[in-house]
């Protein structure tokens, strides 16, 4: 195609009104963060101000960020099993009130002192897993494990101090984020600067259930090329379990879940076939062992369940199974006979897919932006942050993979 042809500008054209549009939201968000920082900033946010409880649409107060923060005006959030279990499981009361929310996208409003990897108007993901890359296991390629952050508080789950405050009270951040809100403070170990492209009501899931998912099929289980699979609960989590199964090269894939309806979805992101436990009268591990000749190579607990855990240990094979558990719990312990494990099968876990969050989550966006990762797939429905409440009932009845909420405009 010549330079000059009407063809060649009829395909520059788009590209430069994308990057005006680009270069006038920089432009608008630098000035209202002129106008604002520095500032206490009073906003919206769903407030948890007790275990089992509705939440509670409130005017919080947001403090400037401090030495290292990064403030962050919350454009999406999505509502994970995470926020249920804190709220409706494991309900220790130390963890309130809280806002809750940690799988999100937004855009950098100001920073403190001491942050130079952030500016105002950047598109970022805050993250529920730090990434100081000072410490042994930030340095370490074998783990995502962090020793700074929230998660040395693992029954709180939030860091000792809070940028919010609601009624003269402080409100814990969860898992250090608190994406329930208009506005959160994020410490800038744990905050992913993306493309600027990349559309948040989309991306945002890339901040724990899609990740967590895919990455403990493709990093932690390290699923082989022409393997068996089996994925035990299709959740959010289970299904991204799937795809990266699927990315992976496995030759079979078996969804596993006590909800029929979610088959359909299974098979869209690469599942072969589908289980239902309550079909049959036999344990599942032996319903599978049937369908494999034996066992499967690789299976992945997305469901949070220790009873699941243990199934989808005894559904691998002897001699090379790996069983990764990926489903978030600490309230019962596991079990399994030890000749599961003398035969030679292997039981890890999972946190965050082993993603370093501040290098994993760019490159996952990336995968997205270039049709490597499906995510819009996984959204049922769209919500503003007033009905959360509804969108967590949505889940807790398994009516929905993931829903967004819509937090503030862009």
């Amino acid at each position: 195609m010549h330079p000059d042809s009407p063809e060649c500008f009829s395909t520059i054209r788009p590209v430069s009104a994308v990057l005006s549009e680009l270069l006038s939201r920089l432009f608008i968000h630098i000035f209202a963060a002129m106008a604002t920082a520095g500032k206490v900033i009073k906003c919206k946010a769903a407030v948890a101000w007790e275990p089992n409880k509705p939440l509670v649409i409130e005017e919080i107060e947001v403090a400037p960020p401090q030495a290292n923060e990064v403030r962050i005006k919350i454009v999406a959030t999505a509502v994970c099993h995470s926020d249920l279990y804190h709220l409706l499981e494991s309900m220790h009361k130390d963890g309130f009130p809280t806002v809750l929310g940690h799988e999100a996208a937004g855009i950098v409003e100001s920073v403190g002192p001491g942050v130079t990897e952030f500016q105002p108007g950047d598109k970022v993901l805050p993250l529920f897993i730090s990434q100081c890359r000072e410490c042994r296991f930030c340095k370490s390629p074998k783990t995502n494990q962090c020793e700074k952050g929230w998660a040395t508080r693992p029954n709180v789950m939030a860091p000792l101090e809070s940028r919010l405050t609601c009624k003269g009270k402080k409100v814990l951040q969860f898992t250090g984020t608190s994406t329930f809100s208009e506005y959160t403070v994020v410490n800038q170990m744990a905050v992913a600067k993306i493309d600027p492209a990349a559309p948040l009501e989309k991306v945002c899931l890339l901040g724990c259930g899609i990740s967590t998912g895919y990455g403990a099929a493709v990093n932690t289980a390290k699923v082989e090329p022409g393997s068996t699979c089996a994925v035990f609960g299709l959740g959010a989590v289970g299904l991204a379990a799937v795809m990266g199964c699927k990315s992976a090269g496995a030759k079979r894939i078996i969804a596993v879940d006590i909800n029929p309806e979610k088959f359909v979805k299974a098979k869209v992101l690469g599942a072969t076939d589908c289980v239902n436990p309550k079909d049959h009268d036999k344990p599942i591990s032996q319903v599978l062992a049937e369908m494999t000749n034996g066992g499967v190579d690789f299976s992945l607990e997305c469901a949070g369940n220790v009873g699941v855990m243990r199934s989808a240990l005894e559904s691998c094979v002897k001699g090379w199974g790996v069983s990764v558990i990926v489903g978030w719990t600490d309230l019962h312990d596991i079990s399994a006979r030890p000749l599961q494990l003398i035969a030679g099968r292997t039981w890890k876990g999972s946190v965050f897919g082993g993603f370093k969050g501040r290098d994993g989550v760019p490159q996952m966006v990336k995968a997205y932006m270039d049709k490597k990762v499906k995510l819009d797939e996984f959204i049922t429905h769209n919500m503003t942050l007033d009905q959360v409440n509804d969108a967590i009932e949505l889940m807790k009845h398994g009516k929905c993979i993931r829903t967004v909420l819509k937090v503030s405009s862009q």
